[in-house]
């Protein structure tokens, strides 16, 4: 690892508050300049020029990479020289002046509410059953991050409130409410299913738990959405962000506002709120252009 790391990985967790899996990200692209720096002239990550840095970007636009990865992996270096001249080690970054390439938006992929209501009646009432209709309720009812489901406890929900706290990408923490039939199908899962999972003496905190009794992990979550999108026909559409998309586009569809969906959702930016904002304004166009006799 370069010389920097444990220092600049306390700088993003505590100075920036950065999410874990962002941390990690961050970590290794400054890792892989490195490597990059060396074989190429040898030099070390303190010494690198704005020269290096753009040869570097443009070495990974010639391999094929996105615009999204190379505009992380300056957004990576500006961190870390930022970091840098924090620690007076160097006195300019060198990547001032570097711009990063347009992202080309996309659509967000998202499921009809006829394709939602059919996922969600397929569970059936067996242990296994119980708990993951409660998980995929949860996932469309609250539009949360897998992460935040597997990461959640059972005394992070209110059933009597009906509403779950979840703490996000950067550590705060938001209150949302879970809707009836979501709750309806955590009560069951809580009260008739979940003790059945539990292994140990009855300690685990986790809110979903597997059949080892521990924690529910993401690829757990992901295996059995895929086990239900099979059986509902929508096997090649179906990822625990395209239920997240999926409520907020319902919910934009059906008059909620930005900022309220903003903070349900968890955005530190409301642009990331504003995408699907666009997908609204598309289907109305559509609308129009289909059914108005002078369009």
């Amino acid at each position: 690892m370069f010389d920097y790391s444990k220092g600049f990985v306390e700088y993003l967790n505590e100075q920036k508050e950065m999410s874990e899996n962002t941390v990690a990200a961050y970590s290794r692209d400054v890792l892989e300049f490195s490597k990059f720096l060396s074989e190429k002239t040898g030099a070390n990550l303190k010494d690198a020029s704005n020269t290096d840095i753009v040869s570097y970007l443009f070495k990974l636009k010639n391999e094929g990479k996105s615009a999204a990865t190379v505009n992380r992996k300056t957004a990576s270096l500006r961190a870390f020289y930022n970091y840098l001249v924090s620690l007076s080690h160097i006195s300019t970054n060198p990547t001032t002046n570097i711009k990063s390439p347009k992202v080309a938006q996309k659509e967000p992929e998202y499921l009809t509410i006829e394709e939602v209501d059919k996922l969600l009646s397929l569970p059936d009432k067996s242990t296994k059953g119980l708990r993951d209709l409660a998980i995929l309720e949860l996932l469309y009812a609250t539009g949360v991050r897998v992460s935040e489901i597997i990461e959640a406890d059972i005394n992070d929900v209110n059933l009597r409130m009906g509403f779950i706290t979840c703490t996000g990408e950067v550590g705060k923490a938001r209150i949302i409410p879970i809707g009836r039939h979501a709750k309806k199908a955590m009560e069951e899962y809580i009260f008739e299913g979940r003790e059945k999972f539990i292994k140990s003496e009855g300690n685990e905190q986790a809110l979903f738990v597997n059949y080892l009794g521990g924690r529910m992990t993401r690829q757990g979550i992901w295996k059995l959405l895929k086990e239900y999108a099979k059986r509902a026909g929508i096997e090649n559409k179906i990822t625990p962000q395209i239920l997240r998309n999926s409520f907020a586009v319902h919910m934009i569809q059906n008059g909620a506002d930005l900022k309220t969906l903003q903070e349900l959702m968890g955005h530190e930016d409301i642009s990331a709120t504003q995408v699907y904002l666009r997908v609204t304004k598309n289907r109305i166009k559509d609308v129009y252009d289909k059914t108005h006799p002078r369009a």
